[in-house]
């Protein structure tokens, strides 16, 4: 199974609380742009998981512009930035086990790092900017995973 782990985008600093700190312009911009990129890369995701936090909503709807998605989208308690890495990778696993092919994970930093661990065995937690997204290709058990790439908007744009 394809999963895709991505780290929300730039967010205002300023809020009533963290759960409800909103995306900056950079952040939607940076969030379009690895859509964008993505979709050169012909995923076809089946399903998306989403932190209930502002930030990480704002973010998923800014790739569904760019990206197909399929309509809706879970939004788990888990995923926010203290969440449960070991709960997230337990479900991963089952969606993997009833032949999900592929899914897009829009969390915070630690949980998105724990979350690549988690998975990948022997893996230390890779750090993520803003918007950057990591492929890790689950086996079909979801018994063990690999981080195949890890991408970051600066990234992108090194490469223009």
């Amino acid at each position: 199974m394809q999963v895709l782990i991505m780290r929300h985008g730039e967010a205002a600093l300023d809020a009533a609380s963290d759960a409800v700190r909103p995306l900056t312009l950079c952040g939607r911009d940076e969030s379009r742009q690895m859509a964008a990129w993505l979709n050169t890369k012909s995923v076809d995701i089946e399903r998306v998981l989403v932190s209930p936090y502002l930030r990480a909503e704002q973010t998923l709807d800014t790739v569904r512009a760019a990206l197909t998605l399929p309509d809706g989208a879970e939004v788990m308690p888990a995923l926010t930035p203290g969440g449960d890495a070991a709960l997230v990778g337990s479900y991963l696993q089952v969606l993997a086990q009833q032949g999900v092919k592929s899914v897009l994970v829009v969390s915070h930093l630690p949980l998105v790092g724990y979350l690549v661990a988690e998975l990948c065995p022997g893996e230390c937690p890779p750090m993520f900017a803003t918007s950057a997204i990591a492929y890790v290709e689950l086996t079909q058990d979801g018994s063990a995973g690999k981080l195949e790439w890890q991408v970051s908007p600066s990234q992108l744009m090194a490469k223009v």
